[in-house]
């Protein structure tokens, strides 16, 4: 897996494995400057990229809380700061952040993310950015299965609705997952690439064009 292998294309392959919740912010912001950094340097690369799941509150009730109510009882005074500091850093990603609605449990999420990954890593990464883009700009709540049966058909995730009716489907990949990847690290974004070399937060795209080209010339 840290070996620097050749696709199909000729190109070197670049394997991404991302630990992330649904309901981190910074998650969001290091998909993006991912995006501007694989965007900038496909002609030298190919990518895989994977998400795997990762609990920043696992006790967080399924029914959600007040977004402004939880992160006040979090951070106390620092939320005030950490908003205005989140707004900023999204305005300079062209998106406005909401803080409205509600937060709490995403495991049915994390279950979903997995349903997509099997059906197409392309429709992994859109479910992923669907789910963003409702959760910190459109006050949508990760939890909520409406949201998350319309997120997955916007993208075109087959059977999400059945599949998330059973709490039991995609529990076990989840944890599964979660033991694999997430366990050893203490936050999220994390960003393994090819098995190997690993960066966390939401780095910008930069660094993770370093990161690539000292993955693909590492043959060790």
């Amino acid at each position: 897996m840290a070996q620097s292998v050749s696709s199909n294309s000729g190109k070197k392959l670049i394997e991404i494995d991302i630990s992330s919740d649904t309901v981190c912010p910074w998650c969001f912001v290091g998909k993006k400057n991912l995006e501007k950094a694989v965007a900038s340097s496909k002609d030298q690369y190919d990518f895989e990229i994977k998400w795997h799941p990762y609990f920043l509150n696992p006790s967080a009730p399924k029914e959600g809380v007040n977004k402004k109510d939880y992160y006040r009882e979090k951070f106390g005074s620092r939320s005030e700061q950490i908003h205005a500091r989140m707004s900023q850093v999204f305005k300079g990603l062209g998106m406005e952040y909401n803080l409205s609605g509600l937060t709490g449990n995403t495991m049915d999420s994390h279950r979903l993310i997995h349903l997509a990954g099997q059906q197409g890593l392309d429709k992994q990464n859109d479910l992923v950015e669907e789910l963003f883009l409702g959760y910190f700009t459109q006050a949508k709540y990760v939890g909520d299965r409406e949201f998350l049966v319309e997120s997955a058909r916007k993208v075109g995730v087959e059977g999400a609705a059945e599949f998330l009716e059973d709490p039991n489907n995609g529990l076990k990949e989840v944890n599964d997952e979660l033991e694999k990847y997430s366990a050893r690290i203490s936050g999220v974004p994390n960003f393994t690439i090819n098995g190997k070399h690993q960066l966390s937060g939401g780095q910008p795209p930069e660094v993770f064009l370093k990161a690539f080209e000292v993955a693909a010339s590492d043959t060790a």
